[in-house]
């Protein structure tokens, strides 16, 4: 799977509760390779306050790692220089779950988005988890039935379908009949693709791929390479 180029890792979360440990060999796999300094967590998926405060005792008590809230709700809050400011001092970007029109609604071409983006070419990390992680694709599914909108692109010609069932493949099979679309992954929740340099990529959890909207899944770890966890937290 091609992703935006850079130094920096993409990191792709099948979504999970964090707070019931779902997500815990995942994040453990990403923050290991985090760069350092605080988590800048985005809300716009979600609009919820309540899910950064959560958040942010999480990385706290799990991982002794600072999470600093970026509040960007609003198209105006994406282009606020505090708001961009805050981006760059941040050793990573986490984008929450919630839903992917809201997210690229508020995102899209805007000075934000530019900045997390060059964070990831530079060298820094970017997490998706559930939603966020759909919108990273070329398109997503949209909020209406049967549709799909336009994604971030950093996945140019892939797409991604979080919480993924290999018995309930429907909606990833979908979006893989869209133009451009050459590759599609389906994450389970608790699991992870992290992309990085250079094809240095590596899976947390399960995951398939598909290359055909017709095709047979297969198992993503026979595309990527399995990845260990650490123990220093």
């Amino acid at each position: 799977m091609r992703r935006l180029p850079g130094d920096g890792w993409l990191v792709l979360l099948g979504g999970g509760e964090f707070s019931f440990g779902e997500t815990l060999l995942a994040d453990r796999a990403w923050l290991d390779k985090a760069p350092a300094g605080p988590i800048g967590f985005l809300p716009t998926a979600s609009g919820s306050d309540d899910y950064g405060r959560h958040l942010a005792a999480y990385f706290e008590e799990t991982f002794d790692r600072a999470m600093e809230m970026v509040p960007i709700y609003r198209s105006r809050d994406a282009r606020r220089t505090k708001n961009l400011e805050r981006i760059d001092r941040c050793g990573a970007i986490y984008l929450g779950g919630g839903i992917a029109d809201e997210l690229l609604a508020v995102l899209g071409e805007s000075p934000a988005l530019e900045r997390i983006a060059a964070k990831l070419g530079a060298g820094g990390m970017v997490v998706a988890i559930a939603a966020a992680a759909q919108a990273t694709g070329r398109v997503a599914r949209g909020l209406a039935a049967g549709t799909t909108i336009p994604g971030l692109g950093w996945l140019p010609d892939g797409v991604v379908e979080t919480n993924f069932d290999p018995g309930h493949d429907r909606r990833l099979r979908r979006l893989m009949e869209s133009s451009g679309v050459a590759h599609g992954l389906g994450l389970a929740a608790g699991s992870a693709l992290m992309l990085g340099p250079e094809g240095r990529n590596e899976l947390v959890g399960s995951g398939f791929s598909l290359d055909d909207a017709e095709g047979e899944l297969e198992l993503a770890s026979t595309r990527y390479q399995a990845a260990q966890p650490t123990d220093n937290y």
